[in-house]
């Protein structure tokens, strides 16, 4: 949502209207706040900057929205009260969406991990919200900007060219990722003027990017993938690794940025499903004329395993290497310790780590505490899951926990 300061240009007249609910940002947790507090038979007003709704939705998963995770456990999710979404979460679960999305005939698959992706286009999701916000006498207003917000026990927030009154103000517009779709951080905003913490921001599920000199070496890398297990203290991941022309992604990678600090390292297993160190052994006492990169090719991709032989310093034959090049080469493979300088930013963040603290807000509800009709629900919220279908879940979980209440 792109707030506008200042109020309204002279002499333009300002319509008035009073509902009980309204929300902005018309996000996942927003459109499904909206369904759940109309069909309770709140009037819901809906406001959003965008030309359409579920922009995020749109572009998820590569087109086919990884909507939920069947294993959507709390301990999945980043917060500095790792306990408040357990609330949500337990109150409107994975198995809840998926029999919506299963009433409304979107078929569906399960890929790796508990993600569940539509077979069709992502837009699927977003049409079937906005049928059912129709359906519940939801008032969706699109390509609005927002006011100034005022509030002396009720809200008065000022939506395109309308003031609105609202019992209940909730706010869903999102975190800082993804700003060419509109990200501006405006709901800390809203937090910081009623006087609710915010913790620190800052990009996650990312890729990370490298220094010009350790990149000059990598380059000729980008493009490659590889099965990887990469750990940081005792978060680890074990998916799939890309080398990029800045650095690494990949979901191994963007899960482990959101455990990552600047001037931290994090290590990498390149073949965690094999003991390269065993293999060069055995090799070298049956085929010890073979190359130190081929016999590591057999276990990852060819031109990492020349790249790696070169780095480790333990090139040629096989049957050449001394113990101690075998342990380097094994440890430069399950081992490999790298220091990111940084990350792609929000650019490229499919999310937004940290924001509105949960100290200030009631789990059951999402309301703030201090501050009767106020609510956050999503990703401006300090609860950020892991890649695979988590946001999402949460989207869908705090949006319906917030709409039982308004």
């Amino acid at each position: 949502m792109r707030p506008v300061r200042g109020g309204y240009p002279a002499g333009m007249a300002q319509l008035r209207q009073t509902t009980d609910v309204l929300i902005l940002g018309a996000g996942a947790a927003g459109m499904f706040c909206a369904i759940e507090a109309a069909r309770r038979g709140r009037r819901v007003v809906l406001a959003d900057h965008a030309a359409a709704p579920g922009e995020k939705i749109r572009i998820s998963g590569g087109g086919r929205c990884n909507f939920t995770n069947r294993s959507a456990d709390p301990e999945r999710f980043l917060s500095r009260n790792p306990r408040f979404a357990r609330s949500a979460l337990s109150r409107c679960t994975p198995a809840d969406f998926i029999a919506r999305v299963d009433a409304a005939g979107i078929a569906w698959h399960e890929k790796t991990l508990g993600q569940l992706f539509c077979d069709g286009r992502a837009t699927q999701i977003t049409a079937m919200l906005v049928r059912d916000m129709a359906d519940a006498g939801v008032d969706l207003r699109l390509g609005q900007t927002v006011g100034e917000i005022a509030h002396d026990g009720r809200f008065r927030v000022g939506i395109g060219q309308t003031m609105i009154e609202a019992e209940s103000l909730v706010v869903a517009t999102g975190g800082k990722s993804i700003p060419k779709m509109g990200a501006t951080g405006l709901g800390y905003r809203i937090a910081a003027q009623f006087g609710l913490a915010v913790t620190e921001t800052r990009p996650a599920l990312v890729p990370l990017t490298f220094a010009e000199q350790e990149l000059d070496g990598m380059r000729a890398l980008a493009g490659v993938s590889v099965h990887a297990r990469v750990t940081r203290d005792r978060a680890a991941f074990e998916e799939g690794l890309l080398f990029t022309h800045r650095g690494l992604s990949g979901p191994s990678i963007l899960q482990i940025s959101s455990y990552w600090r600047e001037g931290e390292a994090v290590t990498v297993d390149l073949c965690p499903r094999a003991d390269v160190g065993a293999a060069l052994r055995e090799a070298r006492a049956t085929n010890g004329r073979a190359e130190a990169a081929t016999v590591l090719a057999r276990h990852i991709p060819a031109r990492l395993a020349g790249w790696t032989a070169a780095r480790a310093g333990a090139t040629g034959r096989v049957a050449d290497l001394t113990r101690e090049a075998v342990d380097r080469l094994s440890d430069a493979v399950h081992r490999w310790e790298v220091r990111p300088v940084g990350s792609e930013g929000y650019r490229t963040a499919e999310v937004t780590l940290g924001g509105v603290d949960t100290d200030g807000l009631e789990a059951r509800t999402m309301q703030a505490r201090a501050v009767p009709g106020l609510y956050f629900v999503g990703e401006v919220v300090d609860v950020t899951g892991w890649l695979g279908g988590y946001n999402f879940q949460w989207a869908w979980s705090s949006g319906w926990a917030a709409g039982q209440s308004v």
